[in-house]
């Protein structure tokens, strides 16, 4: 792997230095101070592992999102779950409607006389019917 890495960055080399040669004069000693100016902070504060590895990213608390720490967000997020609980209870209650009347449909279709739906077995075993 560090063969690798020797390789691209040789190339990667190559292509800058044939990149400077066609930059004007005044261009390359303004790159050359903001290198010098970019070093010099670096000096000053050396960066650990974890700063280089997310150099160039967005952090979790000043990112693209902000703070996870404002209270607005944490109620939008109560708020979303809420909603999804509602509406899935609200979902399983309409399942459990349905299913009444697919029974209730199956009783009336059937050739049952009047007498066996008002049974109290008949009851019994519908609803023990029912739950299984």
């Amino acid at each position: 792997m560090i063969e690798r890495e020797s390789e691209l960055a040789r190339k990667l080399t190559h292509y800058l230095d044939r990149g400077v040669a066609e930059l004007r004069s005044g261009t390359l000693y303004r790159l050359q101070q903001a290198r010098a100016t970019a070093m010099a902070g670096v000096a000053l504060s050396p960066a650990t592992g974890a700063q280089l590895a997310t150099a160039g990213t967005r952090s979790v608390s000043g990112g693209r999102f902000g703070t996870w720490q404002s209270p607005l967000r944490w109620l939008g997020v109560v708020l979303l779950v809420g909603a999804f609980g509602f509406g899935f209870q609200q979902w399983k209650a309409v399942q459990q409607v349905r299913e009444f009347e697919e029974l209730d449909l199956h009783l009336l279709a059937s050739d049952l006389p009047i007498d066996a739906y008002l049974d109290r077995g008949f009851q019994n075993w519908l609803r023990t019917a029912f739950d299984h």
